[in-house]
């Protein structure tokens, strides 16, 4: 527990929240109202225009446009003048949310850190302090999972409604670099977290936004010759290169380096007749030829016959007929283990518990593969449920309406959710599968 959690709770109407980058679309916009509807105060530092474009509370805005290297010093004339205690922000490696986060820790800020969910598509991720590799949940064994769960009466929480959200997320994410490409003239200064210029992130949003159709005609054809085929194969999770995940809590680099080492494991250790399948995240825009990649090294290796290549699209469908699964820190491995399904995995990741990932040499991997532990992930699953992991999604009408029924509620809670469980003082959660 903190040194911040030990202090006596705040009241709503002493509380001011400082609002950093969030997930592209008006969601943090909508979560500060609802705080402030609560009696806190809110307050949205703008990093580019994107960031400005979706704050409705414009009074309330602060426009960074001072070169980067002047951030530390002005979070802290931030903090001091408008008398922050808590900071909010999408993501916790990023440069200007891990500097933000290193004075908060000094300054004793509660700091509220959001993600993508671990147990994607139906939930998004709720921490205190940090998120992924920097998560509380890294240092928590399965037993103390199983410790916190045994003090309630839970039951099962069944995934809810499908937010639907793809599309949205694509459309805000061209539209945030609309604005940074065409109206950032006043923050000249800004430098994306990202090693590509804005110019061609908005390009490629707005070609995967306009290829959807396309593309999901290519994946009906993979997926089709795969279910035809009539095959054992196994099944390898790719990510983003660029998602912080893969930046921070990887071993590898590049995408090309985990590529390889897989195909050569597969190559040496697979039982002839077996086959791989390599499956992009839903949101891959093709920055690297990742597809000719893999059939290049598979032909030279001598298995390009029995390697395939599935654009996007929903991971059941091919999780269903898998052997096994391979990733690097994907949160898609959480639905392979809910399959009880072996993974393999080489990062860092909450996920990555030793009942759970195998230990196996890659090789030995796609030979005889170890199953996990499903009556550990079990529990571990339903100790996600009941603290970090919050149904919704950031992009869709519904989805959002859906967090500000449980968030703001989350954060105004003197505890972070895992030491409400443990200490019984958990917000009630929705239990419905679906949810209007």
């Amino acid at each position: 527990m903190s040194a911040v959690q030990k202090t006596v709770p705040l009241g709503a109407d002493t509380r001011c929240f400082l609002f950093l980058q969030g997930p592209h679309g008006p969601y943090f916009s909508q979560l500060a109202k609802m705080l402030r509807a609560a009696g806190a105060t809110t307050w949205r530092v703008a990093f580019n225009a994107g960031d400005a474009a979706f704050w409705h509370g414009r009074g309330q805005l602060i426009r960074f446009d001072r070169p980067q290297d002047a951030w530390p010093n002005a979070f802290r004339e931030i903090v001091a003048e408008k008398g922050i205690t808590d900071i909010v922000l999408y993501g916790d490696t990023r440069p200007i949310h891990a500097e933000a986060i290193a004075i908060a820790r000094g300054l004793r800020l509660r700091i509220h850190v959001f993600e993508e969910g671990y147990l994607r598509p139906y939930w998004i991720t709720y921490e205190r302090d940090g998120s992924n590799g920097n998560s509380r949940l890294m240092d928590l064994s399965v037993q103390e999972m199983r410790n916190a769960l045994d003090q309630h009466e839970l039951d099962t929480i069944e995934a809810p409604a499908i937010w639907g959200d793809m599309r949205q997320h694509v459309f805000y994410g061209a539209l945030y670099h609309f604005h940074v490409m065409f109206r950032n003239r006043r923050y000249r200064h800004f430098k994306p977290h990202r090693a590509l210029p804005v110019e061609r992130e908005f390009k490629l949003y707005l070609k995967r936004l306009l290829l959807m159709p396309f593309l999901a005609l290519d994946r009906i054809q993979a997926q089709g010759r795969i279910k035809r085929g009539g095959f054992p194969y196994h099944l390898v999770l790719l990510q983003l290169e660029h998602d912080s995940s893969f930046q921070y809590h990887s071993p590898f680099s590049s995408m090309t380096e985990f590529v390889e080492i897989v195909l050569t494991g597969f190559a040496t250790g697979a039982p002839r007749h077996h086959h791989l399948v390599f499956k992009t995240h839903p949101l891959e825009d093709e920055r690297k030829p990742l597809r000719r990649l893999v059939q290049a090294r598979a032909q030279e290796l001598g298995v390009a016959d029995r390697v395939h290549f599935v654009r996007g699209g929903k991971l059941a469908q091919l999780l269903d007929q898998a052997r096994s699964a391979v990733t690097v820190n994907s949160t898609a491995a959480q639905q392979v283990l809910r399959r009880g399904l072996p993974l393999k995995a080489f990062g860092d990741a909450v996920f990555a518990k030793p009942e759970f990932v195998s230990s196996q040499p890659l090789t030995d991997f796609f030979a005889t593969p170890h199953r996990p532990d499903n009556r550990a992930y079990k529990d571990f699953r339903a100790y996600l449920l009941e603290t970090s992991q919050v149904a919704g999604g950031y992009y869709s009408v519904q989805g959002r309406r859906q967090l500000l029924r449980q968030v703001p509620d989350m954060m105004l809670a003197p505890l972070d959710p895992y030491a409400a469980l443990a200490s019984g003082q958990a917000a009630p959660r929705h239990r419905l599968s679906i949810i209007t």
